[in-house]
């Protein structure tokens, strides 16, 4: 790996199938063992389940308020400051409950690659 300071710009966002926005920070494979990439998912919006296959994801609520449902385990609430670890393989999505989007860093290892994404809907 070498030395590099990654830079997003807010037009790079892109709303993906499961129903969330997408701003990746750092994916590339220079940095095969992480990336990063800040997820919004609008007011009343819940995402679609999915799994991803072989990548471990970690969710760092930034702010708003939200229930996750990973797995056959009942959804929790989550809100800004919470961190959700989502094995790799288990089904997943999130919904947000609140007035304001649902903003959290999504942490992938080893990094997020869409290969890997499967749509359970």
């Amino acid at each position: 790996m070498r030395y590099v300071i990654p830079r997003s710009a807010q037009r790079d966002e892109y709303l993906t199938d499961e129903g969330c926005w997408i701003l990746e920070q750092s994916n590339d494979a220079d940095d095969p063992a992480a990336s990063i990439a800040r997820a919004r998912v609008p007011a009343g919006q819940t995402t679609k389940w999915h799994r991803v296959i072989g990548i471990v994801e970690r969710y760092v609520i930034l702010s708003g308020e939200g229930l996750v449902g990973v797995g056959a385990q009942a959804p929790i609430a989550v809100s800004s400051g919470d961190v959700v670890r989502i094995p790799a393989g288990e089904a997943q999505r999130i919904a947000n409950t609140g007035d304001n989007d649902l903003v959290f860093w999504c942490i992938c290892t080893p990094r997020f690659e869409w290969q890997y994404y499967h749509s359970l809907e």
